[in-house]
């Protein structure tokens, strides 16, 4: 029988109501109907702590995920960036939308560039992959945790609390807050984190009707690129705690991952470049090679200190 309304599961921030929004106009778009339910996760109830200090892995999806598997919810909207490597056996990933600009960007308060900075200026970061990359190129400057929405972290930068803050660009570019862009940050500079700029479409394995009508938002190549980002993620184990990142980008039918794990300080980071036409066997070998050159190290240095979460065999 068909479902009178589809009930869409997502984080209750302007941003994150704004994808389920553009989500259920498609499905609309199609001849369904939707509903939005709001629903807090852990990592909107925690504020006060920074992510690698929460422990676990889920942080954004964990009750979500919970809503869809009790049958509360028909399908959630996430940002792929927030998910971790495994997903639950009754469900899976449906759809990958088409990725925005996956790139990470500066907002200063002065309008100055990154290696413009003044040395002991405040950086507002909520993520550790952002922080240990960009003390790798800037030690001078103080990082400091940055939780909340976008508009909380915006506010925070206005009111002269921090001189810059780093954010997706993706989510800047959904809200139309672009043209608070500073800079764009190089993948040289900053790798984003996995699957970022994409948005990720989860429901039960065995729901046709779901199923069928959101097999319409996946976008082929963004699915084959971020496949092999979360293949990387999922073979490192990584969670919030731990500076992880990785982009992988299509050329006809050759796909090019390029990973990173660092260390907290910054001090040593490990790139490793790969091409290959398979996204799971590419992402598998990316975070091999990883761990063969250095990687396994950093993230046994971290781990011990993080006892929710459990490190790469």
């Amino acid at each position: 029988m068909q479902k009178e309304k589809l009930k869409i599961g997502s984080r209750a921030s302007k941003l994150a109501l704004w994808q389920a929004a553009w989500v259920a106009g498609q499905i609309e778009a199609s001849g369904g109907h939707c509903e939005i339910v709001k629903i807090k996760t852990t990592g909107d109830k925690i504020l006060d702590v920074p992510l690698a200090k929460v422990g676990g892995k889920g942080l954004f999806v964990k009750e979500i995920e919970e809503a869809l598997i009790t049958g509360e919810i028909d399908l959630a909207v996430h940002s792929m960036k927030d998910m971790p490597g495994h997903i639950p056996s009754p469900l899976h990933l449906a759809a990958i939308s088409k990725r925005e600009n996956p790139q990470d960007v500066l907002i200063s308060r002065l309008g100055l560039r990154f290696f413009d900075l003044s040395a002991g200026s405040k950086i507002g970061t909520s993520a550790l992959r952002r922080q240990a990359q960009l003390m790798a190129h800037r030690s001078d400057l103080q990082f400091v945790p940055l939780r909340g929405n976008l508009d909380t972290r915006l506010r925070k930068l206005k009111e002269g609390q921090l001189d810059a803050i780093i954010l997706a660009a993706a989510g800047l570019h959904r809200m139309g807050w672009d043209g608070q862009v500073t800079e764009y940050l190089p993948f040289e500079i900053s790798l984003p984190a996995i699957g970022q700029g994409a948005l990720g479409i989860e429901c039960r394995r065995n729901d046709r009707e779901v199923n069928a009508y959101v097999a319409m938002l996946n976008d082929s190549e963004t699915a084959r690129c971020v496949t092999a980002e979360r293949a990387m993620l999922k073979r490192l184990e990584g969670g919030c705690q731990v500076p992880i990142a990785g982009i992988a980008t299509l050329s006809q039918r050759e796909i090019t991952l390029k990973g990173l794990v660092a260390s907290l300080d910054g001090k040593e980071i490990i790139h490793v470049c790969e091409h290959g036409d398979e996204p799971e066997s590419l992402g598998i070998r990316v975070a091999e090679l990883l761990l063969s050159r250095g990687a396994d190290r950093i993230l046994a240095a971290i781990y011990p200190d993080n006892p929710q979460e459990k490190g790469p065999k």
